[in-house]
């Protein structure tokens, strides 16, 4: 299975569709960076894994409150996964300020928006995903850059509309 996959998204659907693929291979431990301009879909995506992975409430996007935890059931364990948005730091000190950091750990699963922000203080990802707009649908790059993350990408079942 190769390190980095591509799909094209024509929709919202696709969105959710990949959202639902990605549930089925996240595990502790995972750290996941969405790269992509506003609007690009990082957030839909988030919130398709989360529902996907059994999370019936509300998602919103972490833009004000910097991070968001849930609860997710992996087989039969209770995990927690934490989505945040570094969109409105204004550097990487607020990140290790406000104690995130401590959350990347064996027992968690953290979706970064806006990595960049974070910089070199953030751990290095399993896995980055890019959203790009292209006309009314999406092109989405997934790059495995650990073992983790290639394990993850080689059990990915994703077969987009075309």
């Amino acid at each position: 299975m190769p390190a980095t996959q591509t799909y094209r998204l024509h929709d919202e659907a696709g969105t959710d569709a990949l959202g639902h693929a990605l549930a089925q291979v996240l595990q502790p431990g995972l750290a996941i960076y969405l790269h992509g301009d506003l609007g690009a879909g990082k957030t839909a995506l988030t919130r398709a894994m989360l529902h996907a992975a059994g999370h019936t409430g509300h998602v919103k996007s972490p833009t004000y409150t910097l991070a968001e935890p849930y609860s997710i059931m992996l087989d039969k364990c209770m995990v927690t996964l934490i989505h945040f948005d570094l969109y409105r730091m204004l550097s990487a000190e607020e990140f290790l300020d406000a104690g995130f950091r401590e959350h990347f750990s064996p027992n968690t699963i953290c979706i970064v928006e806006w990595p960049e922000k974070g910089g070199a203080v953030l751990p290095r990802p399993d896995i980055e995903i890019t959203l790009s707009v292209q006309g009314y649908g999406r092109e989405v790059e997934l790059r495995a850059l650990s073992d983790k993350g290639l394990e993850c990408l080689a059990r990915l079942k994703f077969a987009p509309n075309i």
